[in-house]
């Protein structure tokens, strides 16, 4: 009954584990990559991968024995011994990954060491060997794997849109990237060069990653104790994000996650970050001796186990305390002194300063002013007749030729605006956050901004299937600088963005223009929106346009309806009760909170028979 899987089957059941998407198999070669002392690496990808994903280094390469090896499971150069586990100090070691990655595609490997005249060449298609020759070629190793999951059509159907896929493709390189500033990275996607990223120091590392407004956000972390050694940057209050993108922990050149140290990180932020953005960036390095971990306990090795968990929890979170104490995190005042008047510098032996000389009239009158003024407004009296019919005409809409002389019989006696609702429809707010008003059965209470989402959402809904919303031009456009994987993602909404009132227009090298905003919304900063709106959607598992579509309206109606706090006006506030209730779902909010709650007068009753 028990039988011996033959190999290809064990290498299926192995790329489960560690080949889940292109992404996956990238992550293996730029590791292998490192690991062969490479000092520069070429990563090309065609459709996100799923066609063609190449990495090309200039490491020490192979020989023809050790490259046909280096495809058989459990083949590796990193461990002799039992003992070799307790001091890994390369990416792999278990010698699994070019055997999983041979099994779910056709993999073409061309590798020479610097001293061969020639390399070897090696073509393996779903575990079987194609073909093996000498070959011309470059110093160093190129792994080319074409056709991912093409014997696995489940795996390949369940793929995400390119734009998902090239994105975990840009983190996996992120990462890598990150741990090693010293090592050069180039990135092509569909021939079109995304990442040129020399080799440099830490710091600059992360701002050709990231961006470089990131550099007035940064503050230094460094720490020593005889335990662990920390270094690396966390970033301003200020800067803060809605959603956890920029975050990265690493461990001896090795990236991991762990919830336990990024919740050390957020303690130390306690009562500083702004309440709707919860996630500041951290680029957090830790150096500890490597029988102190053990990264053996997860698949793809991003999971690490450490010895003294608690105590490094402590020195981290004082580290992070240290530092936002050290660089002062309130903002600093900056004084421009252009055009300042000068200070004169008193010394010891000048003369004093004459006070100044005071004028004063005793016998001007103020009000002796004001009765002037009240009569020459007297002597204009007859102008204003024509003036509240002109105002009159305006309060009933009333159409008008703004060229025709005005005249007491082109329009009606003006009837004077309504200075409060009537009992029935009386409205109280609270706080400038509620609105309460009665209702047949009891008192209900709006939440004034949740309401203002709900039908910021339902009219951009609208706009998205009817397009012909009309555009506010900006006075002075905004220029954003996006990274090269948020371009990408851009110019997928950039229709949705367009139908519901934006201008937005690309401007070259991954630089957008914010040239207008949806006259009907209220204004918002356009920028951070934007930068708020392709995170949300980087975090969008299935990239259905429907969805797409939901997501942009649920992050701009957030967006627009702000956090005012200013009273509005009874009618104001009876309009936006009215526009709630013409809503679909007036109850909820469009992140699915409620929107209102109705207190029965069973309910207030009660409160007063205790």
């Amino acid at each position: 009954m028990i039988q011996l899987l033959p190999d290809y089957i064990a290498n299926q059941i192995a790329a489960g584990e560690v080949v889940q998407r292109p992404a996956s198999a990238l992550k293996e070669l730029l590791e292998n990559a490192i690991d062969a002392g490479a000092t520069a690496v070429t990563v090309s990808l065609t459709d996100a991968g799923r066609t063609l994903l190449q990495v090309v280094d200039n490491g020490c390469g192979m020989n023809a024995t050790d490259a046909r090896m280096a495809f058989e499971r459990h083949a590796t150069s990193k461990i002799a011994q039992i003992d070799d586990l307790n001091t890994i100090a390369t990416f792999g070691f278990r010698g699994e990954a070019l055997a999983s990655i041979a099994a779910v595609a056709d993999v073409e490997l061309k590798t020479r060491r610097t001293d061969d005249e020639t390399g070897a060449c090696i073509r393996i298609s779903a575990s079987d060997v194609t073909a093996q020759e000498r070959t011309a070629c470059a110093a160093g190793t190129s792994v080319a794997v074409r056709n991912l999951f093409f014997n696995v059509p489940a795996r390949r159907k369940f793929l995400k849109s390119d734009s998902v896929e090239l994105r975990h493709a840009v983190v996996e390189l992120q990462r890598v990237a990150l741990c090693y500033p010293a090592v050069s990275f180039r990135l092509l996607h569909n021939a079109t060069e995304l990442y040129n990223l020399p080799a440099t120091h830490l710091r600059q590392r992360i701002l050709n990653l990231m961006g470089r407004d990131m550099n007035q956000w940064l503050l230094d972390v460094h720490v020593e104790t005889s335990v662990v050694r920390i270094r690396g940057f966390v970033g301003r209050p200020e800067g803060a994000r809605r959603t956890a993108g920029d975050q990265f922990f690493f461990v001896n050149s090795r990236f991991f996650k762990s919830p336990y140290f990024q919740r050390a990180v957020t303690n130390a932020y306690q009562q500083l970050l702004p309440p709707d953005r919860a996630y500041p960036a951290f680029f957090i390095y830790f150096e500890l001796p490597s029988d102190k971990i053990d990264v053996n306990i997860h698949p793809a090795k991003i999971e690490i186990k450490f010895a003294d968990e608690q105590v490094i929890f402590q020195i981290l979170h004082a580290a992070v305390r240290e530092a936002l104490g050290k660089f002062a995190v309130v903002p600093s005042i900056d004084f421009d002194t252009e055009g300042a008047p000068v200070m004169p510098v008193i010394r010891k032996g000048d003369p004093p300063v004459a006070p100044p000389q005071v004028r004063i009239d005793p016998f001007f009158n103020p009000f002796e002013e004001e009765k002037k003024k009240a009569a020459q407004w007297a002597a204009r009296e007859p102008s204003r007749g024509n003036w509240q019919t002109l105002y009159g005409g305006l309060t009933q809409n009333a159409a008008f030729d703004i060229d025709a002389p005005a005249s007491e019989t082109d329009s009606p006696a003006p009837e004077p605006l309504p200075e409060r609702l009537p009992p029935e429809r009386a409205c109280v707010q609270l706080k400038g956050k509620y609105l309460l008003t009665p209702v047949k059965s009891g008192l209900m209470f709006i939440d004034r901004r949740r309401a203002q989402q709900r039908i910021l959402y339902e009219r951009f809904l609208k706009n998205l299937s009817a397009p012909g919303t009309e555009v506010q031009q900006e006075i002075f456009p905004q220029t954003v600088v996006l990274s090269p994987v948020d371009y990408t993602l851009f110019e997928t909404v950039a229709d949705d963005l367009k139908q519901i009132g934006y201008d937005i227009r690309p401007f070259g090298n991954n630089t957008v223009v914010i040239n207008g905003q949806p006259a009907s919304a209220p204004a918002v900063d356009a920028a951070q929106w934007l930068e708020d709106l392709l995170a949300v959607l980087h975090e969008n598992a299935d990239d259905l346009k429907r969805q797409r579509q939901e997501k942009l309206a649920v992050s701009f109606a957030k967006a627009a309806a702000g956090n005012a706090r200013e009273p509005l006006t009874p009618l104001e506030a009876q309009a936006l009760i009215d526009s709630l209730f013409a809503c679909r779902e007036p109850a909820l909010s469009p992140e699915g909170k409620p929107t209102l709650q109705i207190v029965s007068m069973e309910e207030i009753d009660r409160k007063f028979l205790k």
